[in-house]
């Protein structure tokens, strides 16, 4: 497999132009607030509950979570912390998945919980059945004409695009989690993968005072330089969309930076690692670049992985993750 992009010095000083709406702090601080004031309005019925989940594992403590997101839609997630730590308040690992992936099977992701912290695994709406074990949250917002997949779901309008909802999921866990008794709410970290790590981006970037930032291979980032150079979808649902649309080149940009991790790692202070792997197809290595670069944390650091593609570093990237925020632990003292 052959290195996809530019070289890794290249790489390293790469910021493309994103555009940048001039209303883009106004638009999800009004959005948040909207999310919020509808789980008010639907009171009860819009509650977040935790049930103890039916598996086989014994040695966790494992809770089915559904909490209200984007419109106070019910959306699901599993949390997994350790036993025989009551009483104390635990770092959390808040994590989002990839690309058309669910929740899954509970108990499938235990090493996060397994090594001391709470770990939050949030479902995507809508998302599921393309991979893994499955989904369990729908999402009962509609679209206007669209590329199969989700990058292209509401496109003309920043109010009504698919991700829209989905940050606004992300950022409404956070907080949720910060009401639990059992959590260090100055400890909350965010990760994922792919999609994942776009979405951490943003949600780290909705809430400014996450305690660190872990995206892998990130996806939903320089969205304008990705459908340029990219191989492969998500990123060519946006050209097979203009192929077909093309009088809406300038709004479907427009809407779109609304949703650039470019603009949300601007406004991210947190410290952060990243990941990026040169053989990837899928999300060319210059757009997590793009939001790396753009990072306003003075404590960042990106490892890259040369000779893999879209599946990044895997374990060898999780365990360098457990001591990065080991050493932010032993600095805080």
């Amino acid at each position: 497999m052959p290195f996809t992009d530019m070289p890794l010095a290249q790489l390293r000083a790469f910021t493309p132009p994103v555009r940048e709406p001039h209303d883009f702090d106004d638009f999800w601080r009004e959005t948040l607030a909207e999310a919020r004031a509808a789980a008010d309005l639907k009171g009860a019925s819009a509650q977040a509950s935790r049930t103890p989940a039916d598996t086989p594992i014994t040695e966790l403590i494992v809770e089915d979570l559904t909490f209200p997101g984007f419109d106070a839609d019910p959306v699901k997630a599993w949390v997994m912390r350790p036993k025989g730590r009551e009483g104390e308040k635990l770092p959390v690992v808040v994590e989002y998945n990839g690309y058309n992936g669910g929740r899954g099977v509970v108990g499938e992701r235990p090493q996060w919980a397994l090594s001391g912290y709470v770990h939050v695994f949030m479902d995507t709406r809508g998302q599921g059945s393309g991979w893994g074990t499955g989904g369990d949250t729908p999402d009962p917002h509609g679209s206007t004409a669209a590329v199969a997949g989700w990058m292209t779901r509401g496109i003309l309008d920043p109010r009504q695009h698919y991700y829209r909802r989905v940050y606004t999921d992300a950022a409404r866990l956070i907080d949720e989690v910060r009401t639990w008794d059992f959590v260090d709410t100055a400890r909350i970290a965010v990760t994922g993968g792919s999609q994942g790590g776009g979405i951490a981006i943003a949600a780290a970037g909705l809430t400014p005072d996450v305690w660190a930032l872990m995206p892998d291979v990130a996806f939903l980032s320089a969205w304008e330089h990705g459908a340029s150079v990219s191989m492969s979808d998500p990123y060519n649902e946006l050209v097979r969309y203009l192929a077909s649309h093309r009088e809406h080149i300038d709004a479907v940009w427009n809407t779109a930076a609304y949703f650039d991790g470019v603009n949300f790692t601007k406004r991210t202070t947190a410290p952060a690692i990243f990941s990026v792997a040169l053989m990837d197809d899928v999300v060319p290595p210059s757009t997590t670049f793009a939001a790396f670069n753009a990072l306003g944390s003075t404590d960042k650091t990106i490892e890259v992985y040369p000779y893999n593609g879209h599946e990044g570093g895997q374990t060898y990237q999780w365990v360098k993750q457990a001591a990065f925020l080991k050493a932010l632990q032993t600095a805080r003292g």
